[in-house]
């Protein structure tokens, strides 16, 4: 079996497992059996890290039954090879060649030497942020709902945040807390941090790190640090923007709120519209403006190697300069004064067009399940779906059976990945050395 498909199979796996669980009387809060679909999309979310329900999560399911949500979320935002590694390394087994190969798929990364420190680095680096934001979101919680209650809350929260699930206990999510300061920093914190990817974390820390022990070696900055951190400040302050003044003559929404909490909201929503499904103001109350201006910055989803879902704030860069130098008349893609290698445009074009593919199949099988639902709104499920942010117009619940599963296969994919999943079912490639004859042809 091929590396590609052992990761697929492997969520497949889990989802399953999640299904299992969430089916069980002692998981739901009436002490019955659980419906089918409903525990399998609840399962599928879970793992895929997406946050659409077509249940509320606090009144449908009993304590144990959140607990297996949140485990679900975890191993789901980890990703199957990191959390069946970190297993392994608890039970002392030493990993193989192939074990290591499909590790370093998984995490995305170039190097396949000290993967089981990278896992072991980023099983604490993810303990240490989300203990982090449960210690502040307990602070917030205890005033309203006591300290025991809140323990919970905190813990539930803190890593639905983390790994960009968007899973809140609150029927309306957020919208309670839309004026919170604290509240709103807490969850944006861990959800960009979630959402940068873990080498862009580790190059944060070291460069911290340098600072404070005024380390005369001066930190170079990975090409892939200088993108990720540029391309997602510069969508955070762009979406914030967009929403403030979009949403601003909107009654049902920011109109008739203070300045603070019309800043906040905007704010919120342009980091959770990344990939986080959260929300602090009524989605479905949103402008048309802002529905299509929260569908693009679901499909650019969040950085390589972290929690989030979408096609990656990498792959839009890599893109947008290579039509920079197309309009500047260059023969090759330069980025911070970097070239950026030809099979890595190619990677970024088949993500692309392979994702829009997915996204434009979806929507067409939910319009025909699901004709009575508005196209925006049907589009808007997909990307969210797709994208594993787990933002919503409110029709998740109202979907048909078929609809929902349809979601279900959407959320899968968007998790694993076109690439991986097309490779899973392809098999590895298989290289050639058979050079064709060039031609050219008229484009645009």
């Amino acid at each position: 079996m091929t590396v590609a498909r052992t990761i697929c199979l492997g969520f497949l796996v889990m989802i399953a497992i999640g299904t299992i669980l969430l089916l069980l009387p002692v998981s739901t809060s009436d002490g019955t059996w659980n419906n089918f679909v409903t525990a399998l999309f609840t399962a599928t979310s879970a793992v895929c890290v997406t946050g659409l329900i077509v249940v509320d999560t606090g009144t449908h399911y009993s304590g144990l039954g959140e607990f297996f949500i949140l485990l679900l979320i975890q191993v789901g935002g980890l990703g199957y090879m990191t959390a069946t590694t970190f297993l392994l390394l608890l039970l002392g087994r030493r990993l193989g060649l192939r074990d290591r190969i499909a590790i370093q798929q998984s995490l995305d990364t170039a190097e396949m030497s000290g993967v089981v420190p990278l896992v072991r680095s980023i099983i604490a680096m993810t303990l240490v942020f989300e203990l982090t934001g449960m210690f502040i979101l307990l602070l917030i919680f205890t005033p309203d709902f006591g300290f025991n209650y809140s323990l919970w809350l905190s813990i539930f929260h803190s890593i639905s945040a983390f790994n960009n699930a968007g899973f809140s206990l609150f029927a309306n999510s957020l919208m309670g807390y839309a004026g919170s300061i604290p509240m709103n920093l807490a969850i944006t914190f861990l959800v960009i941090f979630g959402g940068i990817g873990y080498q862009v974390i580790m190059e944060m820390y070291m460069w911290v790190r340098d600072r404070i022990s005024r380390n005369s070696e001066r930190v170079v900055f990975s090409l892939h640090f200088k993108i990720v951190t540029s391309t997602t400040l510069f969508l955070l302050i762009l979406g914030a923007i967009a929403f403030f003044f979009t949403e601003s003559q909107n009654p049902e929404t920011l109109k008739n709120v203070g300045f603070l909490e019309h800043l906040l909201s905007a704010w919120f929503q342009s980091v959770i519209t990344r990939t986080a499904g959260f929300n602090s103001i009524d989605i479905g109350q949103m402008t048309t403006a802002s529905l299509f201006i929260t569908i693009a910055l679901m499909f650019i989803g969040a950085s390589p190697g972290s929690t989030g879902g979408g096609i990656k704030t990498t792959t839009v860069r890599v893109l947008t300069s290579c039509t920079r130098s197309v309009l500047q008349g260059r023969n090759q893609v330069l980025c911070f004064e970097r070239k950026i290698p030809p099979e890595l445009i190619l990677k970024a074009v088949a993500v692309v067009l392979s994702s829009i593919g997915i996204v434009v199949v979806a929507t067409i099988l939910l319009a025909i399940s699901d004709p009575n639902i508005e196209f925006i709104e049907l589009f808007f499920e997909v990307v969210s779906a797709f994208a594993t942010v787990g933002l919503s117009t409110g029709i998740t619940g109202n979907l048909s059976t078929l609809g929902q599963l349809v979601i279900i296969v959407t959320m899968y994919v968007g998790r694993v990945g076109m690439v991986m999943l097309m490779s899973a079912m392809i098999g590895d490639p298989k290289p050639s050395n058979i050079r064709y004859p060039e031609e050219n042809l008229l484009v645009g």
